[in-house]
């Protein structure tokens, strides 16, 4: 069993450990790639201050690529007995180099060694999440396009109320999504720091250059003071949970209208067959799984925020082993959320739109406003012609013109597409993610 970076003389009993590393092997395979770049940038530096020589730091730095190579291949693994992912990365290195490998740990602790892992992996993950939700929202601004001349009953209190559109109601989500992501763009930059250094949360003897490892990692700048840098954990996390919180509440909502509109009862979308389930004993049954689902995923991740905030609410500075945890929630939540993603992407790709839903006269009242307002402007007083029209609904005489003509900003005629676009394509364009991209490149020799 290999020994413990910090085991001395005593051997910790065998479910004291147990308890202690709970999932952190399991957890840390997620960080495994980040704790080999944060340790390529660290050994650069040390090697700037005299700690390493420059023949010690190009062995190191093949060696610990290697080990990046065999991660992304599927390779790597955190052996059993092995406590950690930075346990297993130094350990590799001392089996095949010697006393050299156990010279990267100078100037740094395991704390802020999974600080800027989860920096690193959080940086990477919000990368991809942007991508994806960049993918649903051309999706629907194309979907709100092709249908932005068809309309659709639109309510308040659930009872039918004005007209809409097909094209408003894709491109209200649309638009949700660019909120979303600026809320998303906010928790990358509290990231998007160097917390490198910190060691344990209190410096370092050492004359570490800080300045030196933010560049090489592509950082915008470090958590400078040293006890904040440590402070950071878990807040960090629950910033940009709040942040995944945000957009699952836009998919949560659109779920819901979808598992709504594809009933019956409305029948104004309908889903491919493919994409639904059957029932075992109604054969008539086609089910709108993935939203209903897709909704649950959701509005699960729209706790994290605050399981994260339960665990971490009342500790003082400095670190305690309680922030663990947060992990074992906060880490999956990116695959989930990015499946979340994908399939309503998908679905709403694919989905059918009815484009005749306003020929049933139980939707003839949501034209009764269009009435007062034709009204109006012809030049009864408003109020009026609301009374007016009121009546006649109440006498069952009201007969609705059922065009519109709606031009003002972000309305039926005039939804806004395209501003919609220039918004979000400046958004996902202030994200810079090219600089980061060129700073890892350059750590692992590519």
């Amino acid at each position: 069993m290999a020994q413990k970076l910090w085991e001395k003389n005593i051997q910790v009993d065998h479910e004291i450990e147990k308890y202690t590393v709970g999932k952190d092997r399991e957890m840390d395979m997620y960080l495994a790639p980040f704790d080999v770049l944060g340790s390529i940038a660290h050994i650069t530096m040390l090697q700037s201050i005299g700690l390493l020589t420059g023949e010690e730091l190009d062995t190191l730095t093949n060696e610990l690529r290697n080990i990046y190579r065999s991660i992304e291949t599927g390779a790597f693994e955190i052996e059993e007995g092995v406590e950690d992912v930075h346990s297993q990365v130094e350990l590799m290195l001392t089996r095949k180099l010697g006393d050299m490998g156990k010279k990267i740990h100078s100037g740094r602790s395991r704390n802020d060694q999974v600080l800027v892992d989860l920096k690193l992996f959080i940086r990477d993950e919000i990368k991809s999440v942007v991508g994806l939700v960049n993918n649903l929202f051309n999706v629907l601004i194309s979907q709100s396009e092709r249908y932005k001349h068809i309309l659709m009953p639109g309510y308040t209190h659930l009872q039918i109320a004005m007209p809409s559109s097909f094209g408003l109601w894709f491109g209200a989500y649309a638009e949700s999504l660019t909120d979303d992501l600026t809320v998303l763009q906010a928790a990358y930059r509290v990231s998007n720091r160097n917390p490198l250094g910190s060691a344990a949360g209190y410096g370092s003897s050492f004359p570490l250059n800080r300045s030196l490892t933010t560049t090489l990692l592509g950082f915008d700048s470090m958590d400078y003071n040293v006890i904040y840098a440590q402070m950071g954990r878990g807040k960090t996390e629950k910033i940009v949970a709040s942040a995944l919180a945000s957009i699952a509440s836009t998919l949560s909502k659109l779920a819901f209208d979808a598992c709504m509109f594809n009933s019956q009862n409305f029948g104004f979308i309908k889903l491919p067959a493919e994409f639904t389930t059957g029932s075992s004993i109604m054969p008539h049954k086609k089910n709108p799984d993935v939203f209903e689902l897709t909704r649950a995923k959701c509005n699960k991740l729209q706790s994290l925020p605050y399981q994260i905030t339960l665990i971490s609410n009342n500790l003082p500075s400095g670190y305690f082993r309680d922030l663990q945890i947060i992990k074992e929630a906060f880490l999956p939540s990116f695959d989930e959320l990015k499946d979340c993603l994908r399939m309503t992407t998908l679905m709403m790709e694919r989905i059918e739109v009815n484009e005749h839903i306003l020929n049933d006269d139980r939707y003839k009242y949501i034209f009764s406003v269009e009435e007062v307002n034709r009204l109006t402007r012809e030049g009864i007083p408003f109020r009026d012609a609301y009374r007016q029209v009121g009546l006649e609904i109440e006498a069952g005489l009201f007969e609705p013109r059922k065009e519109v003509h709606h031009t003002h900003e972000g309305s039926i005629g005039n939804p806004c597409n395209g501003e919609i676009e220039n918004l979000m394509r400046k958004i996902v364009h202030d994200f810079a993610f090219d600089k980061i991209e060129t700073a890892i490149n350059k750590l692992l020799g590519k």
